[in-house]
């Protein structure tokens, strides 16, 4: 989809409220029209004579001067708006009919109607915000938890603009002494010190890697954690599921084989949302409908961040548990033991299951149905979701395309520092900064295309 740049120049209207009925829903006007174009079908005092940040009472009637509504219209003047532009916000009544006239009237009189993310993308524009600050403000609207929100917040303030804006600064200084060596080439001159411009890319690697290692953490607060409990039937897997959520979500029989298909919950642990994902028990199936139920047990755990793996400790043997968690296993995949019924057999000893895919440290020994260790089960899947991390860091990558443009770019700079040390030619050297300034510009949007800004507004709802 390509960006048409001269429609940046229209005014545009949306409706920025959900459709549907309610008490109120907000229309919003933005461009340099905005105030004239809402004065010609308000009743009210003169728009165009009114000062920013101001709310006015009136009517809005039709070309035949019949009333539609009485609003209260808020003006924001160019350039302290959310656009950088003139905005007008009407506040109607919340009928589906009388908001669908007035956008109809509006557009009639000379405004068109916003694209998704138009009013967003024009802030960026304007710069108003970066790129990372705007894809912010859809991940702020999408939040439905507590650390999703405290992510997108944090994104949408300039934490990551913050870091990376230092970044490519000190970078550009010393491209720009590469440059001017590569036009004093014949010379033989070097105005960029290597053995600084090495500790600054060093430095630059070490805060990107530190960066890079926080995606983890930013994605589980921002998207949730998957979390699969597997294990064989009658391990207590449902058993273990309510206890989590101190709750009677799964059906709990002495028959194995009970759950057929997956139960998905919600826990939040200090700020962290898991889904639980409690699956049919892993074996040879004894009928279709069960065997449809292990498979997908298998599809839960291929798209999961954690697997709890619930086994009875008065059933399945060390050996046993290695050759399923052999079958589990995955690169991205981590594996918490929880041997369940230890109430039924408290002289079993959790280092009889260390494996090369479990250490001791994820071997947390339960009873599900007296809700034994518990409590330190959450702990150990909170410490899990942070993997090193600290949700109190400022700065949290919660983007992926962010992610892999850190990625790409700790690349390049990796690329420069091989070549100092190989005593690489300063026209290669300069194209590995080069990529790795474009890279980073691709996080705040010093580096846009077309494609890139269709595909990341296009997202956004209509009216944002």
């Amino acid at each position: 989809m390509h960006v048409d740049v001269h429609s940046f120049s229209d005014t545009i209207v949306a409706l920025s409220t959900p459709p549907g009925v309610g008490a109120l829903g907000v229309i919003r006007v933005s461009g340099s029209a905005a105030i004239e174009l809402t004065g010609r079908i308000f009743k009210g005092k003169n728009l165009q004579d009114q000062p920013g940040y101001t709310l006015h009472y009136g009517r809005i009637a039709d070309e035949a001067d019949h009333i539609l509504d009485e609003v209260i219209v808020a003006l924001f003047r160019s350039p302290h708006s959310f656009t950088g532009e003139d905005i007008v916000e009407i506040s109607c009544h919340g009928s589906p009919y009388i908001l669908q006239q007035v956008l109809q009237l509006l557009v009639r009189t000379g405004a068109r109607l916003a694209k998704p993310g138009e009013f967003t993308q024009r802030a960026f524009l304007h710069g108003k915000m970066d790129l990372a600050q705007a894809e912010a403000v859809a991940d702020l609207i999408a939040s439905t938890h507590q650390s999703a929100h405290e992510v997108a917040l944090r994104q949408m303030r300039g934490g990551i603009s913050r870091q990376i804006l230092a970044l490519r600064e000190e970078l550009i200084h010393f491209a720009s002494l590469i440059e001017l060596e590569l036009d004093f080439s014949e010379e033989d001159v070097e105005f960029a010190n290597r053995d600084q411009l090495r500790g600054l890319i060093q430095r630059i690697l070490g805060t990107i890697r530190h960066l890079s290692e926080s995606f983890q953490l930013g994605n589980a607060m921002k998207e949730g954690v998957n979390t699969v409990l597997a294990g064989r039937p009658n391990a207590g897997k449902s058993t273990l599921l309510n206890a989590l959520l101190e709750e009677e979500r799964a059906i709990v029989s002495e028959i194995a084989g009970t759950t057929r298909d997956t139960i998905e919950e919600s826990l939040t642990i200090q700020g962290i949302r898991f889904r639980l994902i409690d699956t049919a028990g892993i074996r040879e199936a004894q009928d279709q409908i069960e065997a449809i139920g292990v498979s997908r047990t298998m599809e839960k755990i291929r798209e999961s961040a954690i697997l709890i793996y619930v086994f009875d400790v008065l059933e399945t043997s060390a050996e046993e548990i290695a050759g399923d968690l052999q079958k589990l296993a995955r690169d991205g995949l981590t594996i918490l033991l929880a041997p369940n019924k230890m109430d039924l057999n408290p002289y079993t000893k959790p280092e009889d299951y260390i494996s090369e895919w479990v250490d001791a440290s994820h071997i947390i020994p339960i009873s599900a149905k007296n809700a034994q260790n518990i409590p330190y089960l959450k702990e150990k899947l909170y410490a899990t979701a942070l993997a090193g991390a600290r949700p109190e860091d400022d700065v949290l990558v919660s983007n992926a395309r962010h992610a892999e443009a850190l990625y790409r770019a700790g690349g390049a700079l990796e690329a420069a520092l091989n070549g100092l040390d190989t005593g690489l030619t300063g026209d290669l050297l300069a194209e590995d900064i080069r990529q790795a300034l474009y890279h980073l510009g691709e996080i705040t949007g010093q580096v846009t295309t077309d494609d890139l800004l269709a595909n990341i507004f296009g997202k956004f709802c209509i009216g944002k």
